[in-house]
């Protein structure tokens, strides 16, 4: 039997426009979170949810170069995650600690509040190609990262949304399965709808749950709106970083002369310098030549 096709969002409508929905399976793109950035499970749970959750926002951006941004600042050891995806569902994110010494499991669950925190802020950030980004903070109510960003859309953004995120990982630090969905009502929708859409959701299996027991996007759609739904459109998603050796100069050209002499320096003994993309781990290596070509920049600007 062949494989089913991983990693996508599915966009759909129900109740004849009234109900925005979006489905997602991101276990390839919340693995690679993991690798990239070597988390214990409970922070590969907390990262892989921001991750899930900017993917799901930048599904209902206009355009694919579109850009939107969530920052969670909580006070806990995992300190800020940040996760930016854009309309063409490519992410990527970081966390500040991924390796915070605490329970990773507490209750049976992976201890996402307790990484996260409880207080702080959570912050989106959209750039939609005008002058300026549109930024909204508000304060986490849960630290589970689900809750929050359903918190933000009904309260920011004023747009009533259930939203189910998870990662499921395996002992040996693997992802087994990452998705989730966002239900989103529309002013106009009669009270026995909602009150029918509520009922559903709240019977629903973990998301995780769904997703290992063989359910697609699709398949959890169905099981929300079992009298039926519009299905726009699929959305493939992936990590990817446009990070490159030129942003990579032009970020060492920003730390000014005094910082690069004294790289110059410090990289004098080995030959070179390296400087690491924080969201993908890359290392770009420039030779003591090539900092002094910068200083030289610098200098003559």
């Amino acid at each position: 039997m062949q494989e089913r096709e991983r990693d996508y969002i599915a966009r759909a409508t129900a109740y004849d426009g009234l109900v925005r929905a979006f489905a997602i399976e991101a276990t390839t793109v919340v693995e690679a979170l993991h690798e990239r950035h070597d988390t214990y499970p409970v922070t590969t749970a907390a990262l892989g949810r921001l991750a899930m959750g900017a993917l799901l926002f930048g599904a209902m951006l206009k355009e694919g170069d579109h850009v939107v941004t969530l920052r969670i600042q909580g006070d806990g050891p995992a300190g800020t995650l940040l996760a930016t995806a854009n309309g063409r569902g490519e992410v990527r994110g970081l966390v500040s600690n991924p390796r915070p010494e605490i329970d990773q499991v507490r209750d049976g669950k992976l201890f996402v509040r307790g990484a996260v925190g409880t207080a702080g802020r959570l912050t989106v950030t959209r750039d939609v190609g005008m002058r300026h980004p549109y930024t909204s903070t508000v304060e986490l109510v849960s630290g589970e990262i689900g809750e929050d960003l359903a918190y933000y859309l009904a309260h920011s953004e004023q747009v009533p949304s259930a939203v189910g995120i998870g990662v499921f990982v395996r002992a040996d630090g693997r992802v087994e399965a990452a998705g989730g969905y966002v239900v989103q009502l529309m002013p106009g929708l009669a009270e026995d709808a909602v009150d029918e859409i509520e009922d559903k959701i709240r019977s629903l299996p973990h998301p995780t749950a769904m997703l290992r027991s063989g359910d697609s996007p699709e398949d959890m759609l169905g099981r929300i709106f079992p009298d039926g739904y519009e299905l726009l459109d699929r959305l493939p998603v992936r990590f990817h970083c446009p990070c490159s050796r030129e942003r990579a100069e032009r970020a060492l050209l920003l730390l000014g002369t005094d910082a690069l002499e004294e790289m110059r320096a410090e990289g004098a003994a080995r030959g070179h310098t390296e400087a690491v993309c924080q969201f993908c781990s890359t290392e770009y290596r420039f030779t003591t030549e090539e900092i002094e070509s910068l200083i030289d920049q610098l200098k003559a600007a």
